[in-house]
């Protein structure tokens, strides 16, 4: 592994510096899950108050990015500062698409976890059968496979398809969630995964499926994730009241993605 500049803390904002850490911990937690396909997927942030947005080094495991090594990009896939590190090609197109088209992206993640991958085969695709389905309720968009994300002119379909949607599932690939934090983008993620999960094991069985009706999805929904959460909401504990816990345990496992 290249060690990253003892310098790199004194060049970067104390708010920037933040982001990373959290960003950081997100991978870490992220391997710790399962969440992972050895060296690619890729989960994003945005660096406050501009375009440019932080991106695992290529190369490397979820498990081995710090807050240190995270390299800073512009939407055209430039890096904006000295680093080592590369991106990779199919992290950029997907990540740059949301973040351009989406203000709100603070953070992006998509992964090709084994139920992602499973439920976008799936005609249907996100059923709302569970609890955590549905929270996602009418706000889950489908984006066609194009093959490996290589071109760029794929990310304008990508951002139309995702639209204003918190929750895309790319057909025949994956799943991604657009989260305006980190630690609720890691809430929809766990969510999301528990309901992809939980659909799939019941299709399984070849037993007759119960739907809940739709004023239950609404009464689910209104209790799920709200576009910016609020420390002290807790009608809409989603998104900002696991993140602290989250962060002890990524402490716990190894706290050195915080260098």
């Amino acid at each position: 592994m290249i060690a990253p500049s003892s310098t790199a803390r004194d060049r970067i904002s104390a708010e920037e510096w933040a982001v990373r850490v959290d960003l950081a911990a997100c991978y870490r937690l992220a391997a710790h899950f399962g969440w992972t396909d050895l060296i690619y997927n890729h989960i994003s942030a945005r660096v406050p108050g501009t375009e440019h947005f932080l991106l695992n080094p290529f190369g490397y495991r979820f498990e081995e990015v710090t807050a240190s090594n995270l390299v800073k990009i512009d939407l055209d896939g430039t890096i904006v500062e000295p680093s080592p590190y590369r991106v990779h090609v199919g992290g950029f197109t997907i990540h740059s698409a949301v973040h351009a088209a989406r203000p709100d992206a603070n953070c992006v993640m998509h992964n090709h976890t084994r139920a992602g991958m499973a439920l976008s085969i799936l005609q249907e695709g996100l059923l709302p059968l569970t609890q955590h389905a549905m929270m996602f309720s009418g706000r889950v968009a489908y984006h066609d496979t194009e093959g490996f994300a290589s071109y760029r002119d794929e990310r304008e379909r990508l951002a139309a398809d995702l639209g204003d949607k918190p929750v895309m599932i790319l057909r025949n690939h994956g799943t991604l969630v657009v989260g305006s934090t980190i630690g609720q983008a890691v809430s929809m993620f766990w969510h999301l995964e528990k309901a992809m999960q939980a659909q799939l094991d019941a299709l399984a069985t070849g037993r007759p499926i119960t739907t809940p009706s739709a004023a239950v999805a609404a009464k689910v929904l209104e209790h799920g994730f709200v576009p910016v959460p609020e420390e002290g909401d807790y009608f809409h504990p989603l998104g900002w009241l696991e993140w602290p816990a989250l962060l002890r345990l990524a402490d716990r496992l190894d706290p050195s993605f915080r260098t």
